[in-house]
């Protein structure tokens, strides 16, 4: 069966004036119940409960300080999920609420809970309505517009395609509002650093997420296998059409498969106690040959860290190109930096060779 996650940002359900669109939520409710009647699972990650929220509170605009916003946000998930419920409704589709935020994630054994309520709540036939738990997250733990959770939940499920909805009809060569020759690029294989360029800065001031943040996310979907759409969806029939490839926006493939849980963990909600730098040879034994990391291609330690601990490897350029659990303590590494595993048994004594082992890491490059 097919199994989709479409997120839908603030700016798709609000009106001009920041308050929730029940009309909006009414014309999503029938493309996902279309899609639903297809034979497709399907998951929605929602924004909006802040912007649902704020006038009924009376906040002449959308607040920003923390507590008026998680107020806000208390007042409008009810209402959002109100809303969702009785839109659903109306094709006798029932929906769930799940808030999750990226603490969640961090937590194995929470997350995993998280994954076997969604599971059986997607083989009772009922649609998961996932936001981010808005009235305790704080700002430096937030997933942004939910971009980012979309991407981890659709990593989450092995989806076999994350729907990103906004107001732009897809990833351009530059700003098409004030530039008339830009380009929207249909398919991206590969996210480099010139789609980052192009992807620009944050976007409306209903939500927080813009362009680039959906780049990101779906940069995290395609590492889990997940190929994402990002683009517009306003008239009945889009989102059918974005799922099945003729949709009006960019489409990211991938060629990867689905990350096993461990290894998302790994790469997505562990917390890195400290960085490794690593020559150019380690980095193809890494990246492209599947190898593990030994003392000899590293060049330089940063932090204070123990072995069973996450560390970021880093490139001599200093790019990220993966996370791993370590096997030597920060100390330990120092010592042997460089030096071949013969060289390292002539002076200590060491439980294993492998600074990280290939079975304990995942590429993030």
């Amino acid at each position: 069966m097919h199994r989709i996650v479409v997120k839908i940002g603030s700016s798709s359900l609000t009106s001009d004036e920041g308050g929730l669109n029940r009309d909006k939520i009414v014309f999503f409710a029938h493309e996902l119940a279309q899609l639903a009647a297809s034979d497709t699972q399907v998951l929605l990650v929602t924004s909006g409960a802040v912007a649902a929220g704020f006038r009924q509170i009376g906040y002449p605009s959308r607040p920003k300080l923390l507590h008026e916003k998680q107020a806000a946000a208390a007042v409008g998930q009810a209402l959002l999920m109100q809303a969702y419920q009785e839109a659903l409704g109306a094709y006798s589709i029932c929906a769930a609420q799940i808030l999750l935020t990226r603490s969640d994630f961090s937590n194995r054994n929470r997350i995993r809970n998280a994954q076997m309520t969604i599971e059986e709540l997607l083989r009772q036939k009922i649609v998961p309505i996932i936001n981010e738990n808005d009235t305790v997250s704080v700002d430096e733990l937030k997933f942004g517009d939910n971009d980012m959770l979309s991407a981890l939940v659709a990593n989450l499920v092995k989806a076999n395609g994350l729907i990103i909805i906004t107001d732009t009809d897809g990833l351009y060569t530059a700003d098409p509002r004030k530039d008339p020759a830009a380009k929207r690029l249909e398919r991206i294989g590969e996210i480099t650093d010139e789609i980052y360029a192009v992807a620009g800065g944050s976007g409306s001031a209903v939500g927080t997420g813009g362009m680039r943040s959906k780049v990101e996310a779906a940069k995290v979907a395609m590492r889990g296998g997940v190929p994402t759409f990002v683009g517009k969806v306003a008239e009945r029939g889009d989102l059918q059409l974005a799922v099945y490839g003729n949709g009006k926006g960019t489409y990211f493939d991938t060629q990867r498969h689905s990350l096993p849980m461990k290894k998302q963990w790994l790469g997505f909600h562990s917390t890195p106690r400290g960085k490794v730098f690593v020559d150019s040879g380690a980095e193809a034994a890494l990246i492209s040959r599947g190898k593990s990391l030994l003392p000899v291609g590293v060049k330089h330690v940063e932090g204070d860290f123990r072995s069973g601990d996450v560390i970021e490897v880093f490139n001599m350029d200093g790019q990220v190109i993966g996370r791993g659990i370590v096997n030597y303590d920060s100390t330990q590494i120092r010592a042997v930096a460089g030096l071949s595993t013969d060289e390292i048994q002539k002076r200590i004594e060491l439980p294993r060779a492998e600074i990280i082992h290939r079975d304990e890491w995942i590429s993030l490059k």
